[in-house]
């Protein structure tokens, strides 16, 4: 039996919708172009996209089965939703057998999106898938959080679904914090592999796994879908970062996970002014270019003001357990994965030193440190290294004075005297599209799921 007859014996017909068919196509039964006509009396089925003109319309088509077109791997047809229900509600109906009617290659798409990211291109992207898959698989995250919109995943089959998550690498954030509380509630089974649509400013992770540093639209929905299906799985390490105040034993911690980098210094300094401006006057934040060219101006200021300047006297840093001697330093950054302040590769930077390109799936975190904001823009260019302070499974780092800002994953905020302790938490699923970075770089290394893990690089501090 051929993979559209697996998929379609679940008996979701066409559903025939008039006007709205696009110029380029064709009629399903005499070939020749459909949607020419000014007026409205061409059809579309909004299952399988197939069209038809009026007159070749016939009561056949009205009753033969929909095999649901390209994404047929992808839909969750109605017929599928109402069969649940029907289950819930009787113990006649047979749950192996109704996945069964879906076939092996079912592997059902949820798009999460954040309408408030990429200068509305959210909403416009709702619009779009909602008119590609059912509707009921598309969420507006501004309406509907996560951890609801994901317990779509324990009436599909198990270990079969996937999630798209159109917004910034904040956005994923909230996501993948999501499935970790769908583990907590005993729904491991359910877990789905997700991919990344990119509609933040620094979209970091997105290109780390192969999707792209933005999306502005220039990409048809059709082919994001097409990159979706054809994507490979791979694991992200996801990480505890705890912070423990001075001298407030009764405190409870400040406990957030970290998906990309933690830092202290100019590039957290940035952060915190920008979100400061942007919650100030909110307005003026609608685009991608604008964003950036904040964070310009906060980085340029911060070069002449030095408000980081004598950092390696403040904190002590431990790799583990293994206390580092620290240059003058302004920052410190904690990466775990290849992309950092808007697509830039942090840790392997430039010139032929034997230094191991970074993972994002073998337990390690890679610690480098910055001069200054000066320091950090000549790296971005590609005109100077970083400050390679070495590899570690566990990062402690302990504020000994003053007040410093500190970001996790571009959620800064202002710090005093404090214990900061990064620990591994657990993988995320992940879907690793290859050939989209903005790198000239090769493949990602992170993608070949047969390397071996590295071990750490020795601690000597590079100059």
């Amino acid at each position: 039996m051929g993979r559209s007859e697996e998929i379609g014996r679940i008996g979701q017909s066409h559903h025939w919708v008039r006007g709205n068919v696009p110029l380029c196509s064709q009629c399903m039964v005499c070939g020749q172009q459909c949607g020419s006509q000014p007026k409205l009396c061409d059809y579309r089925c909004i299952w399988c996209q197939r069209t038809v003109h009026d007159d070749c319309m016939g009561g056949d088509l009205k009753t033969e089965n929909c095999d649901l077109g390209e994404f047929r791997s992808l839909i969750i047809p109605s017929n599928y939703l109402w069969a649940v229900k029907q289950l819930k509600r009787s113990k006649n109906v047979d749950y192996m057998k109704l996945i069964a009617s879906m076939g092996r290659n079912w592997t059902p798409l949820i798009v999460l999106a954040n309408t408030r990211s990429g200068n509305n291109m959210g909403e416009v992207l709702v619009s779009e898938f909602k008119g590609l898959l059912n509707p009921l698989q598309v969420f507006d995250l501004s309406k509907t959080s996560p951890f609801k919109a994901l317990q779509l995943c324990s009436i599909l089959p198990p270990n079969s679904a996937k999630v798209l998550v159109c917004g910034g690498d904040g956005t994923v954030g909230w996501v993948l914090d999501a499935v970790d509380e769908m583990k907590i509630k005993g729904q491991e089974n359910f877990i789905p592999q997700v991919a990344v649509l990119p509609l933040g400013t620094g979209n970091d992770l997105a290109n780390t796994l192969g999707w792209g540093a933005g999306y502005a639209g220039e990409v048809p929905v059709e082919q994001i879908l097409r990159n979706v299906m054809e994507a490979d799985s791979t694991k992200l390490d996801r990480w505890k970062v705890q912070v423990t105040n001075k001298g407030y034993s009764l405190r409870k911690p400040k406990v957030m996970s970290m998906n990309n980098y933690f830092s202290v210094g100019p590039d957290a300094l940035m952060a915190l002014n920008f979100h400061t401006h942007r919650e100030k006057t909110p307005s003026l934040f609608s685009s991608r270019l604008v964003n950036k060219a904040v964070y310009l101006f906060y980085g340029t200021k911060d070069c002449l003001v030095q408000e980081c300047k004598d950092l390696d006297k403040k904190v002590e840093l431990e790799l583990d357990g293994e206390k580092i001697s620290l240059p003058n330093l302004e920052g410190i950054v904690v990466l775990n994965i290849g992309y950092w302040g808007g697509g830039c590769r942090l840790w392997e930077g430039m010139g032929d030193e034997p230094y191991p390109l970074s993972r994002h799936d073998d337990g390690l975190l890679e610690v480098v440190g910055v001069y200054g904001s000066f320091h950090c823009a000549q790296i971005q260019v590609k005109l100077a290294n970083p400050v390679r302070l070495g590899q570690a499974h566990t990062v402690r780092l302990i504020l000994k004075s003053s007040r410093m800002p500190m970001q996790v994953d571009g959620e800064p905020w202002a710090q005093g005297p404090c214990t900061v302790t990064i620990t591994h938490k657990t993988h995320a699923l992940m879907l690793y599209h290859i050939g989209e970075q903005t790198d000239d770089d090769d493949d990602d290394p992170s993608s070949d799921s047969d390397q071996e893990p590295k071990e750490p690089v020795t601690r000597d501090v590079e100059m």
